[in-house]
């Protein structure tokens, strides 16, 4: 089956391409008598919308999202849930050069391979505008386990470049993650970001970099034995979003450098929130690489670092994960 889905029991299947009419999600799973507006939805979207600040793409999408189902009365009935965002801003003709060309470092050619033609108009799915739809479901997710659990679910920028921040994670609050348009909570280490950001987009170039995941509050018990181990979905999840190329969690690769008596503490911090792929109650923490985007300056409208974009999608993919294994967590252990 096509890879257009990803989930179980809190199921999501988007569609839509970059520069088609719009983009769309199905959420199917998802409880009912939650109480859901378009306004819940777009706050996450505003954060992942192009056009933001000076140092996102020029292309100017107001992303505003349509509940066409499964809501009654500012409620989920339990139905599926269909959202849309109609493309506003999607300038095709920019792309007549590409029609005979594929772009170095881009999906073009393994699209080609893969179904004897390719979308050469901005990419089609290959496009990171298809996750606007992971952080439309991402945000229902997200409140559910807000409201009903109390998790929460944050993430920023630690890393661009060679430029990184040693803030203590554990201490982040959203209100520092959003102080700034880079979404590092550490503003001295901000400002040397954007300053970076900002010659790199000059130069018509792009940066890579690092985001850093916390979910806080998670129960004890999320997760499947073997194949479907928590930090294995989550990894799963991070690594389908585009330019990520490295998931890591607790201490990661840093990890390979202790003993075992140093790693099997008692506090078992080193494991980042998980025990034998199930969740131990502890706050999880997770960091994700983000390669330098394909698209430059010198081939069209880019990011030059996507990561301030990128930290809506991380919490959104961290959501749905956790929301899916919580409902299927519950329906194992009645």
């Amino acid at each position: 089956m096509p890879g257009n889905s990803f989930g179980q029991l809190f199921k999501i299947t988007t569609a839509g391409e970059s520069h088609g009419g719009a983009i769309s999600v199905i959420i199917d799973g998802c409880p009912p008598q939650l109480k859901l507006s378009e306004a819940d939805i777009q706050i996450e979207l505003d954060r992942r919308r192009p056009g933001q600040s000076n140092i996102t793409t020029a292309r100017n999408e107001s992303d505003t999202i349509h509940i066409l189902s499964g809501v009654t009365d500012d409620q989920t009935t339990g139905t599926p849930i269909l959202l849309l965002a109609y493309n506003e801003d999607h300038k095709s003709e920019d792309y007549n050069h590409l029609k005979q060309a594929v772009r170095p470092g881009h999906a073009d050619l393994t699209y080609q391979q893969k179904y004897g033609l390719r979308e050469w108009r901005g990419g089609g799915r290959a496009s990171a505008r298809e996750t606007l739809a992971r952080v439309a479901a991402g945000a229902i997710a997200k409140k559910y386990l807000r409201e009903k659990l109390g998790v929460e679910i944050l993430s920023y920028v630690e890393q661009v470049g060679d430029i990184k921040t040693n803030i203590d994670f554990n201490k982040v609050s959203l209100t520092e993650i959003e102080s700034n348009i880079v979404r590092c909570p550490d503003q001295v280490t901000a400002k040397k970001m954007i300053q970076l950001i900002e010659t790199v987009k000059a130069e018509g170039d792009s940066l890579g970099g690092v985001i850093r995941g916390v979910i806080k509050n998670v129960p004890a018990g999320l997760g499947e034995p073997v194949f479907d181990k928590l930090p294995a979905d989550l990894g799963k999840a991070m690594l389908s979003i585009n330019a990520v190329k490295g998931f890591e969690i607790g201490s990661g690769f840093a990890g390979v450098t202790l003993r075992g008596s140093e790693y099997n503490d008692k506090s078992n911090k080193q494991a980042g929130g998980t025990l034998g792929g199930i969740s131990n109650g502890d706050d999880i923490n997770f960091r994700v690489a983000f390669k330098p985007v394909a698209t430059i300056g010198k081939i069209g409208r880019h990011d030059p670092c996507v990561l301030p974009r990128a930290v809506p999608i991380v919490d959104a993919m961290a959501a749905l994960v956790i929301m899916d294994h919580y409902l299927r967590h519950k329906a194992q252990n009645l």
